[in-house]
């Protein structure tokens, strides 16, 4: 850093931060989650939303009296998943789906998807 006083070092290292703090902030630990089984769950998807930090695919199940429930479950990010095969056509409304994944602690009806079968065809997460 040629031409860069010392004393300038300590902003330049603030505005850096300052800059890319909000990255870290994004992201958050899947302790919100059951951790001990998978939860699988079968209905129709009806949005698939593919961009960061996390993708969603909303979905319609039918519980055990017959009523609909919306579920939403999370997934990885847009370039793991591409990393995987996936595409922003990978899930579209009225496809039928089986999510496989953590539920969540809370009771809400959300889910972090580890994978999902569309249509009868599976789809991994991808890997770091």
């Amino acid at each position: 850093m040629s031409g860069t006083s010392p004393k300038k070092l300590p902003m330049l290292a603030l505005t850096g931060v300052l800059l890319t703090g909000h990255w870290a902030l994004a992201h958050h630990s899947l302790s919100i989650y059951e951790s001990d089984r998978d939860f699988r769950l079968s209905g129709v998807a009806t949005e698939f939303l593919f961009n960061n930090p996390h993708a969603v695919v909303r979905f319609e199940v039918r519980d055990a009296s017959g009523n609909v429930e919306q579920w939403s479950a999370e997934t990885s990010g847009v370039r793991r998943l591409e990393t995987a095969g996936w595409s922003k056509e990978t899930i579209k409304p009225g496809d039928q789906v089986t999510v496989i994944g953590r539920v969540s602690k809370d009771g809400s009806k959300k889910m972090f998807m580890e994978k999902i079968i569309v249509n009868g065809k599976e789809w991994e997460r991808g890997r770091r």
